[in-house]
């Protein structure tokens, strides 16, 4: 257990540790009101009971105001100011352990712990986190943004205070309705529940919404005990939580900060498992986001405040990656009466809102449930269906032994469509989705796309959906998709690699989907430099297509590029077929680092990764100079080292 968690540390201390450790850039500074004053819980439980509405109120405003500026997750936020405020009145931080679960409702938390200053720099480089951070704050416990994990912190925070005699400390763990959902979630009530000796206390965020309204029985049963006019308990409503063997206190206005006080209050006496029942509204307090049916501006851009609405950008911007997916299951839809899609919980943000607008029974959301999204879209095809489950990249980890055991084992055909593959930018480790190509590239019989610009992903998706031998994936970035790229000739069949560009035999570069763009470009400049370049798309870059090791016996040297873990990806793979096929041609892979990459924007990251043109262009020449065989040349002056090295 970590110094901060194990060690009480005085309220004084607390907030000034918590302040010291915000991000540099503070920007703004806030001069008038309450919200000045509070520079940490101490401040805030000085604070007169009488003056919370206003704080509140500023606090809504402040919100508004920093995030509409820099984009970020408004909605669950402006929903969480009221319960925030009481969280940090009643339990003394971080003596106290408040974990938040699916961290992008922590925002409020942060501003109440000292961190108002960072906020004009929320997820940008060097800047706020948009997620809990324990780089940050003393009172950040958890950098979890993945949803369903905050009740098992809480049952091992619990056993270990148990364990270590701290029967003075609490453990409380804010979860919302949606997230609840998770399997993960639903396992550790089974266990906190089972421990009447060990208090717990889960606060449970009720709007009825993760981004889309929460679904299932789960939901049904919140909403009968939510149901108004009713008293609590309920004579005659079996509750699920007490069943559980928890205490149950609720349901209370979760915008009343003097009724939070007194349950949370009630469930710190208590010492048991307790749950707490706070109905919320998510964007409250603010128009535009209140009357947003889709997700209540869950996450936004960057936006006028006054109206809730983008700034007018002159010029249309290029279609995004998820929007040409969005229109082009919809004709796959038509064409294909046995393709079904799976979401978990994000229909809206994975592209399949339009689909189940059209096709409603085939549209299945299961809530924030991966692993059941997976073993049921093997069920669907054990009976015929093609199942198409679209999901973030990121979300992907999570089930991947139901992709390997319930799908690729009994060699189904499902289609995985991952979204924010590779690097996402703002929202940080948690959300760039970089370790897809490692992972999946080890099951068997699994194929592997990714397109490179929107024809391609068109075409693939096609080809997928056309594929009853074994699951599928086609992935793609949270991006732009940017002009095609035309391929003058494809080796190997209908769907066999695409010759970009074709320039010389000194070097075959390589590139994964959307890095055909920089490593083009830097052909044309290794051109300069009087290195011949040939530039291949393999379009399925897994398994490794045999084209490919007769392209790399034909040169001198391969590289290759991916938005993906250098070490264990494509680049890997290709490596191990030319070595397997006993080539003596060196191959360098230019990827992601294997380390957790901070949050930033999109091109600068992957510039920092060594994955943009002038970065390929010195790899492929410092390789030339370490002496690969053919035409010699020297680094260009001024150019970056590039990152990576030799497979």
């Amino acid at each position: 257990m970590s110094a901060d968690i194990a060690t009480a540390v005085p309220h004084a201390s607390q907030d000034a540790a918590s302040a010291a450790k915000t991000p540099a850039g503070t920007g703004t500074t806030i001069t008038s009101g309450l919200l000045p004053r509070i520079n940490g819980p101490g401040d805030l439980r000085r604070l007169p009971p009488g003056r919370l509405p206003e704080l509140a109120g500023e606090i809504r405003r402040f919100l508004v105001d920093k995030v509409s500026a820099t984009g970020g997750h408004l909605g669950p936020n402006l929903g969480a100011v009221e319960l925030s405020i009481a969280l940090h009145r009643v339990f003394a931080s971080p003596r106290d352990a408040i974990v938040f679960d699916t961290g992008h409702q922590a925002y409020v938390h942060k501003i109440l712990t000292g961190r108002q200053g960072g906020f004009d720099r929320l997820r940008q480089a060097g800047g706020l986190s948009g997620y809990p951070s324990r780089a940050e704050s003393v009172h950040d416990l958890v950098e979890n943004s993945h949803a369903s994990t905050a009740l098992s912190y809480a049952d091992g925070l619990a056993r270990a205070f148990q364990l270590r005699g701290h029967t003075d400390r609490h453990v409380v763990a804010v979860i919302g309705d949606g997230a609840l959902t998770g399997g993960l979630a639903l396992e550790a009530v089974n266990n906190l529940g089972a421990a009447p000796g060990r208090p717990a206390i889960i606060v449970l965020n009720d709007n009825g919404r993760s981004y889309a309204p929460t679904v299932g029985g789960l939901a049904s049963h919140l909403a009968t005990l939510r149901r108004p006019g009713v008293p609590s308990p309920r004579p005659g409503v079996p509750n699920v939580f007490e069943s559980l063997g928890f205490s149950y206190l609720g349901p209370v206005d979760g915008h009343d900060i003097g009724a939070l006080e007194g349950a949370l209050r009630q469930a710190r006496a208590l010492r048991r498992p307790v749950v707490v029942h706070a109905v919320t509204v998510k964007g409250k307090g603010y128009g535009p986001a209140e009357n947003d049916r889709a997700d209540h501006m869950h996450g936004i851009g960057v936006l006028d405040p006054a109206t809730g609405r983008p700034h007018d950008v002159p010029g249309a911007a290029p279609p995004s990656w998820t929007s040409l997916f969005a229109d082009e299951m919809t004709v796959i839809g038509a064409e294909h009466p046995g393709v079904v899609a799976i979401t978990a919980a994000m229909p809206g943000p994975t592209g399949l809102a339009e689909f189940a607008t059209r096709f409603p029974d085939r549209f299945f959301d299961v809530g924030i449930a991966e692993q059941h999204a997976v073993a049921c879209a093997a069920g669907l095809a054990l009976n015929g269906m093609h199942p198409i489950v679209a999901m973030y990249a990121t979300f992907c980890n999570r089930a991947f032994d139901q992709a390997l055991m319930d799908v690729a084992l009994h060699r189904l055909p499902v289609t995985f469509v991952l979204d924010r593959a590779g690097i996402t930018g703002p929202d940080g480790p948690s959300h760039h989705g970089m370790w897809d190509l490692v992972l999946l590239g080890m099951i068997p019989g699994l194929r592997i796309a990714a397109p490179r610009d929107a024809t391609r992903l068109r075409e693939l998706l096609h080809e997928a959906v056309g594929h009853d031998g074994g699951p599928t994936v086609v992935r793609y970035p949270k991006a732009n998709a940017g002009p095609d790229i035309a391929a003058p000739r494809r080796l190997g069949g209908p769907d066999g690699v695409d010759v970009l560009s074709q320039h010389g035999d000194q070097a075959l570069l390589v590139a994964v989907g959307p890095l055909a763009g920089p490593c083009l470009a830097a052909a044309a400049q290794l051109r300069h430099h009087g290195v011949g370049v040939t530039v291949v798309d393999p379009r399925w870059v897994a398994p490794v297509s045999p084209v490919l090791v007769e392209l790399a016996a034909a040169h001198h040297l391969v590289v290759t590029a991916e938005d993906g873990l250098r070490t264990g990806g494509v680049g890997t793979a290709i490596a191990t077929a030319c070595a397997d096929a006993g080539l003596t041609t060196p191959v360098r892979t230019l990827g992601l680092p294997r380390e957790f990459i901070g949050h930033g924007e999109r091109a600068h990251l992957l510039a920092a990764a060594g994955l943009d043109h002038r970065s390929i262009t010195a790899s492929v020449l410092e390789a030339v100079r370490l002496g690969v065989p053919g035409r010699t040349a020297p680094s260009p002056a001024g150019e970056p080292r590039p990152v990576g090295g030799w497979s």
